[in-house]
């Protein structure tokens, strides 16, 4: 997929969606840019049921996909079969916490972890286990809750303690179960990785607009000027800190 930014053409990934655009941008940039030393190795921490593995795979990279969830692996590896790249993608149970011990140490050109630093139990060990299995020079993928987003979808929705409680929770935690442990703005977020050694490059937003217009427009099959809008928005303030998701790429 191409999407036109004025006289540029960003390569945003064959497995993208508007959804998840700004982070294969991020992630094609830095697969282009190490194009001359051929596939890279990935772990995709959380990977699921393939969502970046597979697409990765189809560009001939080798993934390793480490998920808790054996429904979700099963599912994975029916995916992989009818993609042709089964002999690419490796199916581990797991989670970032028997992270090394599932792939090893300084095995990763690209780790990816989507998603995931919200729920675990201690955010600040998975990030220094992301940094041991990737080689010097690697980069990591790390998606994140926004907590400015939380709360304003709380207000949209009508939720106006909810929204004011998870605005004063040292955690951005909403009360009456709240799956998330915690949300990240981006200074917490950045401060995170930084704190395992992890020099942070790019900051971005994801789904900035993509979900104010879920309800009013095809999403699924986005116009370009959504696409490109949303990219735009990605990397430019004070959009890029009210986006759902917050996209970091850090370097060891």
């Amino acid at each position: 997929m191409t999407v036109i930014q004025g006289d540029q053409t960003a390569r945003v990934g064959a497995g993208s969606t508007v959804r998840t655009a700004v982070i294969w941008r991020g992630l094609q940039a830095e697969i282009d840019r190490r194009a001359a030393d051929g596939p890279l190795r990935v772990v995709d921490v959380g990977g699921g049921s393939g969502g970046f593995a597979v697409p990765l795979a189809c560009q001939g990279h080798h993934v390793s996909v480490v998920d808790p969830s054996p429904n979700a692996l099963a599912t994975l590896s029916r995916r992989v079969i009818d993609a042709g790249v089964a002999d690419r993608v490796t199916a581990v149970q797991g989670d970032v916490a028997t992270l090394i011990t599932a792939v090893g140490a300084q095995a990763a050109d690209l780790v990816l972890c989507h998603s995931v630093l919200e729920y675990v139990d201690d955010p600040a060990a998975a990030v220094v286990a992301i940094r041991a299995v990737l080689r010097p020079g690697g980069l990591a993928s790390v998606v994140l809750a926004n907590r400015a987003a939380a709360v304003l979808a709380k207000a949209i929705g009508g939720h106006f303690q909810l929204a004011a409680a998870g605005l004063q929770d040292a955690d951005g935690r909403f009360p009456g179960g709240d799956t998330a442990l915690r949300r990240y703005d981006p200074v917490s977020a950045a401060a995170l990785l930084a704190g395992a050694g992890l020099t942070v490059e790019q900051v971005h937003g994801v789904r900035v607009v993509a979900d104010l217009v879920a309800g009013t427009v095809d999403i699924e099959h986005p116009t370009d000027d959504l696409l490109s809008l949303e990219l735009a928005l990605s990397d430019q303030l004070p959009y890029r800190d009210l986006a759902t998701q917050l996209h970091l790429l850090a370097r060891r």
